[in-house]
């Protein structure tokens, strides 16, 4: 059996969340808990993970870093890798190139007054690349990129300039009928995430802009989803990436740990898988990209 690296990401949306994705930035309410989310739910996962001796991904917007900035400097002090994630949760398709520029570069200096260090790991907030995404991403020399979803278990490199045809019905049919074309590849590595593997969907009542109940056994989502996913990459692959994407806003709430700690328990009795920050593993896949291929017939 290969390399199973388990990555837990924490995408500290807390208030940015509710002011760039969420519909809540006139709502006084949405944004109280927006405000638990950084005061209760950072120190319960940091707890939680630091019990458990598993270092985290930690993917901050600016405005959490610097509304939180004590909870965010015990993450770091502790250990934890700490990556850009916008600063009020933009959605990077409506940002103009210089906007989007600015905002990776104060994310950035952000950062480093918090760690020392420059961060090397970049997410998209919304999990949305712009056309200008990826050569900022490599224009500020980022190890890697998770926010795209190309693969479920395997690394590869982000790519720059794919291109595709949308369908204009006002149009002839052979003005869209092309397939996709693929871009130049980068030196920056791509580490896969999953709608199917982030607790927001499922289990967070969201009033707008669309309507979402949140109310999705916690349970069920653990069992059908973030084990049965777990068990394929271990019984059927037999090498990869899990990535995990979970939130103060969700994973802070108290009924909540006790089905993370469980989840923790559960890969830490698989032999062969271990839990990695998402810098381990680029650094890992950029060292020998055969590490987290497929050992078996299922990609």
């Amino acid at each position: 059996m290969g390399d199973i690296d388990v990555a837990i990401g924490i995408d500290v949306d807390c208030v940015a969340g509710w002011l760039g994705s969420y519909g809540g930035e006139d709502s006084p309410a949405d944004l109280s808990r927006g405000l638990s989310a950084g005061n209760e739910g950072i120190p319960r996962m940091l707890e939680l993970l630091e019990s458990e001796a598993i270092k985290g991904s930690w993917y901050i917007p600016g405005h959490s870093i610097e509304t939180f900035r004590d909870n965010v400097q015990e993450v770091a002090d502790a250990g934890h890798e700490i990556g850009v994630h916008g600063y009020s949760h933009e959605n990077p398709t409506d940002l103009s190139r210089e906007q989007e520029d600015e905002i990776i570069a104060k994310s950035i200096d952000l950062i480093e007054d918090v760690t020392g260090s420059k961060p090397v790991g970049h997410r998209a907030s919304w999990w949305e690349f712009s056309e200008n995404t990826p050569e900022l991403v490599e224009k500020y020399d980022f190890l890697y990129d998770s926010s795209l979803m190309e693969r479920e278990f395997e690394p590869g490199y982000m790519r720059k300039g794919d291109d595709w045809e949308p369908i204009q019905y006002d149009q002839e049919p052979e003005t869209w009928m092309t397939p996709y074309e693929y871009g130049e590849e980068t030196d920056v590595v791509e580490i896969p995430i999953s709608w199917y593997r982030d607790d927001i969907p499922p289990m967070m009542f969201i009033k707008q802009p669309n309507y979402n109940m949140g109310y999705a056994s916690p349970k069920m989502i653990y069992e059908e989803l973030y084990k049965a996913q777990f068990d394929f990459l271990y019984n059927r692959r037999g090498a990869g990436v899990y990535t995990l994407t979970i939130h103060p806003d969700v994973h802070g709430k108290p009924h909540m740990i006790p089905l993370l700690e469980d989840f923790i328990q559960y890969v830490k009795e698989h032999e062969n898988a271990q839990f990695s920050t998402l810098e381990t593993i680029a650094n890992k896949f950029e060292d020998d990209p055969s590490v987290y291929e497929s050992e078996g017939k299922y990609v």
